[in-house]
């Protein structure tokens, strides 16, 4: 009986298999690992591209809306981006002189809410807790963080470099943005064009898929976190807590690192009320952020996301710790998002599949694809 071809000689077809699998995955991570070790290493010129990627998803449709206005395009992309900028600014400005010295007070204000829980600990709790095992944790959880912020600049050295090469880095994010603002229309049809005929429209909707999940991702990113900031700050207040607005901003900020970001914001929140306002405030505090945690990930963020998340918590827990390791605190803020738009974009291409794959009859369709991606 002759065995099937490609198989080998006493080696069973399951085996076989799984080998073939093996050694492809193989190939696949290594691929991976280069191209992390490559991004790590030319981190300064990357973070312009993320800027450039985020600030482009948020004023696309500003700068087309003045576009539609018979405003110039070089004209609409400077004031879309001046006038984002000149907001942000002013918001940031109005939270500092609101909070300038809660700021500088928060970080004192948690250290004492921990030292208050670890002489807890030790001395009322019911659990056999010395302090030798207190200072061990807090050691490994300080170089931990230190190791977490130290990979954050990847290849760069460190204090008065890192700021000076970030800040190069975001004055270039902002320039590139300009010009994507100016010219993202007139780019796509070029980089649509170098493409092979056949390949034209599976290209398209990918990239479509990827700017929809981009901008799914932002937009409910933002909205659920000044939810979270405003509910937290709203308890603190009434609990007689301090710190109330620099933890909203805290809290909104985390967001953008779903599940852990929400976790995190929300054991401040409660420090802070403890060290403020004593026991009864932080169980309250804690109360309301975990409600107003289900309430996010049960009802607002199925409606709020859409499809532009549609992950299991594990995946994003494992997106996340995978992005922090490799790049630290930036890497964990990357790591959804990266991931929302490979998993979608990976869903549109098996949906062209499966309708066949033609590019026959989709010329107009072509353009309106590549005009949503420039509108926003």
């Amino acid at each position: 009986m002759d065995r099937p071809a490609g198989h080998d000689v006493g080696v069973h077809p399951v085996i076989d298999r799984l080998a073939a699998y093996s050694w492809r995955l193989l190939v696949i991570a290594a691929a991976l690992a280069g191209a992390l070790w490559v991004a790590g290493q030319i981190w300064v010129a990357f973070v312009p591209l993320v800027v450039t990627l985020f600030l482009t998803r948020i004023l696309a449709a500003p700068a087309a809306w003045l576009r539609r206005k018979r405003l110039p395009a070089t004209l609409a992309a400077a004031t879309a981006l001046v006038g984002f900028l000149l907001l942000l600014g002013g918001i940031l400005t109005g939270i500092g002189v609101a909070a300038a010295n809660e700021f500088s007070d928060l970080g004192p204000t948690v250290g004492r809410a921990v030292d208050d829980l670890e002489r807890w600990l030790v001395e009322d709790s019911p659990f056999d807790v010395d302090r030798a095992d207190i200072d061990r944790f807090r050691r490994e959880g300080s170089q931990r963080i230190g190791d977490a912020l130290r990979a954050s600049g990847g290849a760069l050295a460190s204090g008065a470099a890192v700021a000076a090469e970030v800040t190069l880095a975001l004055v270039l994010g902002l320039i590139v943005t300009f010009f994507a603002l100016k010219d993202g229309d007139r780019f796509l049809h070029w980089a649509r064009h170098q493409l092979p005929e056949d390949r034209r429209e599976l290209a398209t909707r990918l990239a479509a898929q990827a700017w929809r999940t981009l901008g799914g991702y932002l937009r409910g990113a933002a909205l659920l976190g000044l939810v979270e900031g405003v509910a937290i700050a709203v308890t603190l207040t009434l609990v007689g807590a301090e710190l109330a607005l620099p933890m909203a901003l805290v809290t909104f900020l985390a967001a953008f690192v779903p599940l852990v970001g929400a976790i995190v914001a929300g054991v401040l929140a409660v420090l802070v009320a403890l060290a403020t306002a004593g026991g009864t405030a932080a169980i309250v505090v804690a109360v309301v952020a975990f409600v107003v945690q289900q309430l996010d990930n049960d009802v607002l963020a199925p409606v709020v996301y859409g499809r532009a998340l549609e992950l299991h918590p594990v995946v994003i827990l494992l997106a996340i710790l995978a992005g922090g390791s490799a790049f630290g605190l930036v890497g964990s803020f990357l790591a959804v998002p990266v991931v929302a738009v490979a998993v979608n974009v990976a869903a549109e291409a098996r949906r062209y599949r499966r309708a066949g794959g033609s590019a026959a009859g989709h010329g107009a369709d072509d353009a309106e694809r590549l005009g949503a991606i420039g509108d926003g």
